[in-house]
């Protein structure tokens, strides 16, 4: 069986790649930290990769707004190839500021679409916030999540978060309707017993506590906790919820490496 295959796209200011592709490693997968100028260069290049991932960072040290420059250069280089890519139902993930490109070049909520039509914006507390939150994972189809990255994940984890604009928002009330209506919420921020939390367990002021989306097909796929800062059960300061060797972040990319497989 061949050696499933990951694009990790960097840019200026991307700092979690390495982490990205130490996650995809330890689920048997050849993962790829490949520079955005590499990929413009040669277009076509995407599709000899199994997965897509958007790692965290400052990409363009965050300029006009996290993710935006990053996301306008994909989307006026690349748009057909990424959209295809995702349209093939491929795995593509987007961590942080990587949830942040796919959500302001138009990927998320619906690759067909392909329009900006939520955005992730300043914290209210108006400041950087980096620590261990709760997370609650939807499964509303079967006791199932509809998201392929999240299958077989408990009701809550624990994951960390580090932004300074992690507020989502969508358009209108009209699609954050459809957004529940399509199971196309997968994590929401919570307390450790599933209630709603107040700061600063719930970190930015999300609407409905949103912290992770996917499409409607459920293999795009963005959140702002970092799943590939907890792939062992040591990197948790009290390794909480976990009596294993791993953390929850391993399910979350051993998921999509199995899915391709």
């Amino acid at each position: 069986m061949k050696k499933v295959k990951v694009l990790i796209l960097r840019s200026a200011g991307t700092n979690c790649d390495y982490e990205t592709k130490t996650a995809f490693e330890m689920c048997s997968a050849v993962a790829e930290q490949v520079h955005i100028n590499s990929l413009i260069e040669n277009k076509d290049k995407i599709f000899e990769y199994d997965i897509l991932a958007f790692p965290g960072g400052f990409s363009y040290g965050d300029d006009i707004a996290s993710g935006k420059v990053l996301a306008n250069e994909i989307k006026n280089k690349l748009g057909d190839k990424i959209k295809k890519f995702s349209l093939s139902g491929k795995p593509v993930i987007g961590i942080c500021n990587g949830f942040q490109v796919l959500v302001k070049m138009g990927l998320l909520p619906e690759p067909k679409l392909f329009k900006q039509i939520s955005t992730l914006s300043y914290n209210n507390s108006n400041k950087f916030e980096c620590r261990w939150i709760y997370l609650k994972t939807e499964k509303k189809i079967k006791n199932e999540s509809n998201c392929i990255w999240t299958k077989n994940l408990p009701d809550i984890i624990t994951l960390p978060v580090a932004h300074a604009e992690g507020k989502f928002i969508p358009l209108n009330f009209k699609l954050l309707e459809k957004l529940n209506k399509n199971n196309q919420i997968v994590f929401r921020y919570s307390t450790r017993d599933g209630m709603v939390p107040k700061y600063p367990l719930a970190p930015n002021g999300s609407v409905e506590q949103i912290a992770g989306i996917c499409n409607t097909k459920g293999n795009v796929f963005g959140l702002m906790p970092h799943p590939e800062r907890y792939m062992f059960a040591l990197q948790h300061p009290a390794r909480e919820g976990f009596a294993g060797k791993y953390g929850y972040g391993k399910a979350i990319f051993q998921n999509a490496v199995d899915f391709v497989k």
